[in-house]
């Protein structure tokens, strides 16, 4: 008897991952790249959506930064104060820089409290990644809140100062003048370019955190070109030998304009004349280029932040 063989039913090769369509598997199921940078709308519409949390941080890290100090928050007002007495007695007195330069001390002491908001805001955004990095990796939140909160906290310090300065105003014989209502554009325009060279520097902190130490030194540099302890206009006057291009940079030089603009919305002594041409146009130029440009740098490298 013949025993027949049934020829065994074909069977189909295993799949293995490789191919499997990942990608296509992940977005059937809804599935989509941890940390992946949105799209920028997206991402502005993230960023408005965690406003109060950047009010909130931003009022927290203010209160806790004098916390453990006896003057607790007059150290907001003395701070700036204390450094226009010691630029005043350097640069007025020993290298007599308030020569011709009418109402110097509120001129000098406007000039310190506008530098130092764009300083402290530009310092403190250089290591808002770089000094967060367990917040960062923690929780998952548009990055930009850092920098911009660090932004506002400085706003809101220069706000305590803005009160001592405007009795140090009426102290000297400024009078109040509908000018001085130029004052918050001149902030809203300020801040615009403060937040958008924090994140500037915030990206480049994060890839390169000894930035931090270097930038003490650039920004003191950028100060004595800025016009805080003397008058660009009267030290292009006494010097007329120098090259054309001098007056126009140090004139259109960012903190500069700022500084000049708060200083002709306060100070009635401070005339139009001693403002270098479309002043207005120039302070917007530089927030939207910072603003815009800086927001934009700093997105494009969202998912990167806190790894490595």
């Amino acid at each position: 008897m013949s025993q027949v063989l049934d020829a065994p039913p074909p069977t189909t090769a295993p799949t293995t991952p490789a191919d499997v369509d990942l990608a296509a598997l992940a977005a059937r199921h809804g599935l989509s790249v941890s940390g992946a940078r949105p799209t920028l709308p997206e991402y502005v519409r993230q960023l408005w959506d965690r406003r109060h949390f950047i009010a909130a941080f931003s009022t927290a890290k203010l209160t806790a930064q004098y916390s453990q100090a006896k003057l607790g928050q007059l150290w907001q007002v003395m701070n700036p104060l204390l450094n226009a007495a010691v630029y005043f007695l350097i640069f007025g007195v020993l290298l007599g820089t308030r020569n011709g330069v009418p109402d110097y001390v509120p001129f000098l002491v406007t000039g310190v409290f506008i530098w130092t908001f764009t300083q402290s805001s530009i310092l403190a955004g250089t290591r808002a990644i770089s000094g967060n990095l367990g917040l960062v990796r923690a929780l998952h939140f548009p990055r930009a809140a850092l920098p911009i909160s660090f932004c506002l906290q400085q706003l809101q310090q220069l706000l305590f100062s803005m009160g001592a300065l405007v009795v140090i105003l009426l102290a000297f014989g400024v009078p109040v003048a509908a000018s001085w209502l130029l004052a918050l554009p001149v902030l809203v325009l300020q801040f615009t370019f403060n937040a958008g060279v924090s994140l500037i520097m915030a990206r480049v902190g994060a890839k390169t955190p000894d930035i931090a130490q270097l930038m003490p030194f650039v920004l003191r540099t950028w100060m004595y070109t800025s016009g805080v302890m003397w008058s660009i206009d009267h030290l292009l006057a006494k010097h007329g030998d120098w090259p054309a291009w001098v007056g126009p940079v140090l004139q259109a030089n960012p903190p500069a304009v700022y500084i000049d603009l708060m200083r002709f919305a306060l100070i009635d002594s401070f005339h139009a004349s001693q403002l270098p041409p479309h002043v207005w146009a120039l302070a917007t130029g530089w927030a939207l280029l910072a603003g815009i440009g800086g927001f934009i740098y700093f997105w494009k490298a969202e998912e990167t932040y806190g790894r490595g």
